[in-house]
């Protein structure tokens, strides 16, 4: 077995070199997600019940847009938004 020993600058800049190559080979596609569907939104809010996305939706936590009668969208950065509100700092 092999041990490769290096220093601390050298690994986190080589830890920010493969973050940025893996964010360069990320596909590009602004807005793609903007609008996400109901169960996209209940996905990312860990939540099973279409009940508590609609109280969430009807007490203005989160944005939505209805373009026809049965087709609600959810604004993904307003969803972030909503769990970022929560985040609490460690001691």
């Amino acid at each position: 077995m092999e041990v490769i020993c290096f220093e601390d600058r050298a690994f986190y800049a080589m830890v920010d070199k493969l973050e940025a190559y893996i964010d360069s080979k990320k596909p590009q596609q602004p807005n793609a997600d903007k609008w996400i569907s109901g169960e996209e939104a209940m996905r990312m809010l860990r939540i099973s019940s279409k009940t508590t996305l609609q109280k969430f939706r009807d007490e203005g936590k989160i944005r939505y847009s209805q373009p026809e009668k049965k087709i609600i969208l959810y604004d993904a950065d307003s969803i972030r938004d909503f769990i970022e509100d929560f985040t609490y700092e460690t001691f």
